[in-house]
């Protein structure tokens, strides 16, 4: 699943969404894992602006949880970092957020793992890739899809909003890295975007959410198998010869 993303921002960059222009402020996290429950830029609508960006809490926290301490017991027993995109419309937790609370999550590339049993090993072993999509511009930015909820700690009356990032089944590509689960965020072009955040009906959710990057506008390359750790860059390709090749 998607649970660590990056975004390589170092200048102010313009959007367009929906015949909104708007500047995007530099932000750098070259490796965020969601299990940091950190604060992550989405983009949501906007009734006077169209839309706008922020910085949301990447855990999308249900309505039931009163407090910080139910919401440290939830993690226990369950993880809403991402929403599955066939059960979005359906799922007591989501469905609500999906008919009315849609975002878009930016991101520069996220991580996955491969697993894969070289020669003589006993057992599998995970090789990392960074996946993004392919672009000419030299820091270029991408939409998942997303749904976001209001949220206030009962105890302490912090106020937040929070966000889960909606995953589909995987494409071609991502079959090939993300070979247990085959999985993959819902990626959306400018123009699924821009729908995404405006009124849709039920059926288009359902189909957006649904949707499947094309593997060939996508690229990906092996890293440091602790690329979280270590104070290398995570996004230095390392190409590990024994792993199979990747075929689109």
């Amino acid at each position: 699943m998607c649970y660590y993303n990056s975004i390589q921002l170092t200048k102010k960059k313009m959007l367009e969404l929906n015949k909104h222009k708007k500047e995007i402020a530099p932000i750098i996290k070259t490796v965020q894992s969601g299990f940091s429950y950190d604060s992550w830029p989405i983009i949501v609508a906007d009734p006077s602006e169209g839309w706008k960006a922020e910085l949301a809490h990447w855990e999308f926290i249900p309505w039931w949880i009163n407090d910080g301490a139910a919401l440290l017991e939830s993690r226990k027993k369950f993880t809403t970092l991402n929403a599955t995109a066939e059960k979005l419309l359906e799922s007591k937790m989501y469905k609500s957020a999906a008919a009315s609370r849609r975002c878009l999550v930016l991101s520069s590339g996220f991580y996955e793992w491969r697993h894969f049993k070289p020669a003589g090993a006993k057992k599998d072993q995970a090789y990392p890739y960074h996946i993004a999509v392919q672009s000419t511009e030299a820091e270029s930015l991408f939409y998942m899809a997303g749904i976001w909820q209001p949220w206030t700690d009962q105890s302490s009356g912090e106020m937040l909003h929070s966000f889960a990032i909606v995953t589909t089944a995987a494409n071609l590509m991502m079959q090939q890295i993300h070979n247990t689960k085959k999985r993959m965020p819902t990626i959306l072009s400018k123009e699924l975007a821009e729908e995404w955040i405006s009124p849709i009906t039920q059926e288009r959710i359902q189909s957006i959410a649904a949707y499947q990057y094309p593997s060939e506008k996508m690229m990906a390359y092996t890293i440091e198998k602790d690329f979280n750790r270590s104070a290398a860059n995570p996004t230095e390709p390392h190409i590990y010869e024994e792993l199979p090749s990747i075929h689109i």
